[in-house]
């Protein structure tokens, strides 16, 4: 194809590289011009718009402005939305929220401390390939978009998708694929390092998950590759910027001031303890330096001078004497506590408590017409387990108004419902949806993973029949570029402090979920393997401490949950159940007070408080769909037609059989109606089904 021109004269550039086996396609200039930085990325038939706008640096905040997201539009698959009074899109769906939060954890990190300038980054979705998932090729084009910003974007970034199918693992798996696979992996990084993991998993073993990161670091090399080409042909120009920047001078002075003072003031097992001892340095330097300063801003200063020492002396304490602020040891967990039954009223209730970091669950049970409808740009299905996870302002001691939840709810509710889903029984085993809430009570680090451990107390309190009990942790990282120390189970301080926030959950066969964030420009793959390693024993700790509280499932489901029996029917038999515009199942659940769910494989589910309005539904249903079964008496049968050669008996809705005049009686019977009158009730056997499928019927049999 040969050069090509946009409406300003501009060459429209295009590279080309292949991706998993597949060609990719990056192009810029043909689309929206008045953009910082504009890319379109095509692999198969998903196409996806990225573009980065950048503003000028805004006053006054301390931190930088950053937002990426991530919009489904529902035409990009040929779909109109399934509800039937908004159609148009608007409120971006779990899933869209989630695919932003996965470009911005690698993106947000290559950019310089001090950088404040607003930037917004939109990946737009407008051709959808239903097998192949357009998140990745989201993250390829708002990474492609930034390179040619101008903006000091340290990358490029590229992602990848790894499953493990048949026990073979398989770089950007299709969408088919993904459903037999056993994890689903999201890489991000630069060309030498590891910038964001998010997993889900099947007890993937470590080795195993190890094995994956190795592969998709190596398959994301052609996309960066080809961002890095893309960015020299187009020749972009940089952005003059500023950086917002802590005064060095302040922060020499108060580190000379505190030397002395911050190793005692840095460290304490007590968290009261340790922000008292905080807040007295703080006093001791604004008295020192800022005694008769007004200005709000300027004694600011002067306290993030005093963070910025603290935070030095915390990796400083790690590196050099491998001790943290509580004074543990690098590997070593805060004390455990954790209850069930917590809740009088409630199907299932437990609460988990790690050092200061505090986590109640409730699970509620329903029936599986409670089940979340999932209507998106890729999929319209349902969900029967769910949790949400939620931590209001004053868990962290803050005040901060009560709202729904943010991105960050969403995702810490998703990382934990991730955890969480590989266990749970199918709804064969256990009809019924599932919800559980984490309500965060108390935070200090690692809420997410305390979300995890309580879900999984709850659900056994709940009498829900997992497959195994899962655990969580929560590891952190210090590195000077020569030494690494890896830290289990961090809280708040060497959140603050450290250099990555990586979480793993699974049960003692292997990982069910991993999620990593780093504040670094990316970790080795040496690094993860021991991070994995070391959270193992974490994991195996916590949870034998979990097990310490509740060691397998309830037998029995709590009295105020929901009743639910199951029986199947012949697939066939739906329609009689239903009835026509369902007439029928309408008139069963207005008479007996059950709920019923119908599944298309003919699996009936009846729910109700009380176990006598389920066997009365159930009974009605057999009523309906029972096959006639030769050799059976059926009693009380109704006389429906009588002929001169014998009566017509219904045994069951809509099926008759004929018993014949010799078989009404031992003695003869001279005339059918010398014996029975229509809508008398009878017992009848039954003899045969000849080969026209007519039922023959025994009156005198049936004695």
């Amino acid at each position: 194809m040969g050069t090509t021109i946009n409406p300003f004269g501009k060459e429209i550039v295009k590279v080309d590289t292949t991706f998993c086996g597949r060609p990719l396609t990056i192009e810029t200039n043909r689309i929206a011009f008045q953009t910082s930085g504009a890319v379109t990325v095509r692999y198969g038939d998903t196409v996806v718009i990225g573009v980065a706008t950048s503003g000028p640096a805004v006053e006054g905040l301390d931190y930088f402005p950053l937002s990426v997201d991530y919009e489904e539009k529902m035409y990009a698959a040929g779909k109109i939305s399934g509800s039937r009074f908004i159609k148009r899109e608007g409120k971006p769906s779990d899933a869209a929220i989630l695919a932003g939060r996965l470009i911005d954890r690698p993106i947000r990190p290559l950019f310089p401390k001090g950088y404040h300038n607003e930037l917004q980054c939109v990946a737009m979705v407008v051709s959808l390939d239903p097998e192949l998932k357009p998140d990745i090729v989201a993250m390829i084009a708002i990474s492609s978009a930034l390179m040619l910003s101008g903006v000091p974007f340290e990358g490029p970034v590229g992602g990848v998708r790894v499953g493990l199918v048949e026990g073979k693992l398989v770089a950007f798996p299709t969408t088919s694929e993904l459903k037999k696979s056993d994890l689903d992996l999201v890489v991000a990084g630069t060309d030498n390092a590891i910038m964001m993991v998010e997993a889900g998993a099947n007890e993937v073993p470590d080795d195993v998950m190890v094995e994956a990161l190795e592969t998709a670091h190596k398959a994301i090399q052609p996309v960066i590759a080809a961002q890095r080409d893309l960015a020299k042909k187009v020749g972009v120009k940089p952005q003059e910027y500023d950086l917002v920047l802590p005064d060095p001078e302040k922060a020499e002075k108060v580190e000379a001031f505190l030397k002395d003072k911050l190793a005692d003031g840095a460290r304490s097992a007590d968290m009261d303890e340790r922000r008292a001892k905080i807040e007295a340095l703080e006093d001791l330097v604004l008295e020192e330096f800022a005694k008769d300063e007004e200005d709000g801003n300027v004694r600011h200063e002067w306290k993030e001078a005093v963070d910025k020492a603290l935070k030095k002396e915390v990796r400083r304490a790690i590196l050099e004497e491998n001790v943290r602020p509580d004074n543990r040891k690098p590997s070593e967990i805060r004390p455990l506590s954790s209850e069930v039954g917590v809740l009088p009223r409630t199907h299932g209730s437990s609460l988990f408590t790690r050092g200061v970091t505090q986590a109640l669950n409730v699970t509620t049970l329903a029936p599986l017409n409670f089940a979340m409808m999932v209507d998106t740009m890729e999929e319209e299905t349902e969900r029967t387990f769910i949790h949400h996870y939620n931590m209001p302002g004053w868990a962290s001691g803050e005040v901060k108004r009560l709202g729904s939840p943010g991105r960050r709810e969403i995702g810490h509710g998703a990382l934990a419902e991730r955890s969480l889903t590989p266990v749970i029984p199918n709804i064969e085993e256990f009809p019924y949806t599932i919800r559980t809430v984490t309500e965060i009570l108390s935070a200090n680090g690692s809420t997410s993973m305390a979300s995890v451990c309580s879900g999984c107390l709850s659900l056994m309190d709940a009498g829900v029949p997992i497959k195994s009990p899962v655990s969580g942790i929560a590891m952190g990282l210090v590195t000077d570029g020569d030494k690494a120390v890896v830290l289990s189970d961090i809280q708040g301080a060497e959140d603050f402090a450290g250099d990555m926030d990586f979480k793993v959950a699974g049960t003692s066969k292997g990982i069910n979920a991993l999620q990593m964030d780093i504040k670094v420009h990316g970790i080795s793959l040496e690094v993860m393997r021991k991070a994995i390693e070391q959270a193992n024993e974490g994991r195996a700790f916590i949870l034998k401490h979990m097990l310490g509280t509740l060691a397998e499932p309830r037998k029995q489901i709590s009295k105020y949950a929901p009743q639910i029996e199951k029986l199947q029917i012949n697939p066939d038999k739906i329609k009689d159940v239903i009835g026509k515009g369902g007439e029928t199942i309408n008139k069963i659940i207005a008479e007996t007070g059950a709920e019923i769910d119908i599944r298309d494989g003919g699996l009936v589910m009846v729910a109700a408080p009380d176990m006598s309005a389920i066997n009365k539904a159930i009974d009605w249903i057999k009523a309906l769909t029972e096959e006639p079964e030769v050799g059976k008496v059926y009693n009380n049968a109704r006389v429906v037609k009588i002929m001169d050669f014998g009566v017509f008996v219904e045994i069951m809705p809509g099926r008759e059989g004929l018993v014949h005049v010799s078989e009404m009686a031992d003695k003869r019977v001279e005339h059918p109606a010398d014996m029975v009158k229509e809508g008398d009730t009878v017992n009848v056997k039954l003899v045969a089904i000849d080969d026209r499928g007519r039922l023959v019927l025994s009156m005198k049999q049936a004695k």
